[in-house]
């Protein structure tokens, strides 16, 4: 019976890491948006090196067993609108050296204006009703890169996360299928192949969401509720302390 079960539990763990890999989406580059109601925002790029000098002809080197010079890719990221915060270790993947970026944007409606974003046009407006995030992502680079061993068929994405709740947006799925998707709620992801990025094909991001976010509303919800809940115990109090002051004393004895 024992024997049994450690078959079973080892079927269903094949399982679970089969279909966990056919769900696992994996991106040649990737610009991941946190986006704030105020207009600032966290960026995380990732990439893989080759990617990098491809579509946005950054002055790195793209052999994966060169030295990584973290410093030249940070001063490709550093300008007055973005301030680099962390640069990870480098990972590899399809013989691919990959990294990831986390910048500080005060302002994504100026993030354009660093070179590494200059292939895109960035918009955050405010409307009486709600918050409009639109995102062009236009031509690449496209600087020829020997070696890196791509089929075209590798994915490029842009990924919002939103601060509030969703009104509309304009998330396609590709071709086959995949899920371009919406994930848990308030994360967007606009996906294309890395051959139509290559050829500088537009990607339209578009985003409309309530101008107060998902935080503060649930933070004035719980405010409210312990200034109602603060009310009834204040008033139960003064209630009991009055009825205990007109009580009447004991009977009279006889």
């Amino acid at each position: 019976m024992r024997f049994r079960t450690i078959v079973a539990l080892a079927g269903l763990a094949v399982t679970l890491s089969s279909c966990g890999r056919s769900l696992l989406r994996e991106y040649e580059y990737e610009e991941e948006i946190f986006l704030d109601v105020n207009g600032s925002a966290t960026v995380v790029v990732n990439a893989s090196l080759p990617a990098l000098v491809a579509l946005r002809g950054l002055d790195v080197n793209p052999d994966p067993h060169a030295r990584f010079d973290r410093r030249r890719l940070e001063a490709a990221y550093s300008s007055p609108v973005t301030r680099v915060r962390r640069i990870s270790q480098p990972w590899y993947r399809d013989g691919r050296r990959f990294v990831q970026v986390r910048l500080d944007v005060p302002d994504v409606r100026r993030l354009g204006e660093a070179a590494p974003f200059a292939w895109s046009t960035y918009r955050f407006d405010a409307t009486a009703t709600e918050l409009v995030y639109h995102q062009v992502v236009g031509a690449a680079a496209a600087v020829r890169v020997e070696g890196a061993g791509w089929t075209g068929g590798e994915l490029v994405a842009v990924r919002i996360h939103v601060p509030s709740r969703i009104h509309y947006h304009n998330v396609r799925r590709l071709e086959d299928g995949a899920p371009g998707q919406v994930q848990r709620g308030n994360i967007l992801v606009w996906e294309q192949r890395l051959a139509d990025r290559l050829k500088g094909v537009p990607l339209d991001v578009e985003a409309r969401i309530e101008p107060q976010s998902i935080l503060s509303a649930t933070l004035w919800i719980y405010g409210i509720a312990s200034i109602a809940a603060l009310v009834v115990v204040v008033g139960l109090i003064l209630w009991t302390t009055r009825r205990g002051r007109k009580r009447p004393g004991g009977a009279p004895s006889s």
